[in-house]
């Protein structure tokens, strides 16, 4: 059965960093792109980062680039997001999800977590 379990969510002060992580079983972990994607309240859904299925290609929503880093460690199924320079702007819920092919559209998504809950707030 497919899992994806997100963990490492929580509330930290504008500036500080997070490491997101997303455990996953269930399937063939490395024939697949994975990303984050994040949700605040009464917000559409939006993509965050995209890592290809041997980390070798990464995308980044513009909101993020240069203060985000997606990363995946094939051999621990776990794919990471750490989150640096933390806004009030971040606040959402972070899913990661799997795609066979690269897209941003979450439609395209076929599995996803079950969310943690990053709160960036003084």
């Amino acid at each position: 059965q497919v899992q994806l379990v997100e963990s490492g969510g929580g509330l930290v002060q504008p500036g500080g960093s997070l490491r997101l992580s997303c455990a996953a079983s269930g399937f063939a972990f490395a024939n697949y792109y994975l990303a984050w994607f994040r949700q605040a309240p009464g917000k559409e859904r939006e993509f965050v980062a995209r890592i290809s299925r041997g980390a070798g290609n990464t995308n980044y929503a513009d909101s993020v680039k240069g203060r985000f880093t997606i990363s995946r460690d094939n051999a621990k199924n776990t794919v990471y997001l750490q989150m640096n320079s933390l806004k009030p702007e971040d606040t959402a819920v972070y899913y990661c999800a799997r795609s066979q092919i690269p897209q941003t559209r979450p439609e395209g998504y076929d599995y996803w977590g079950q969310g943690t809950q990053v709160t960036v707030s003084s």
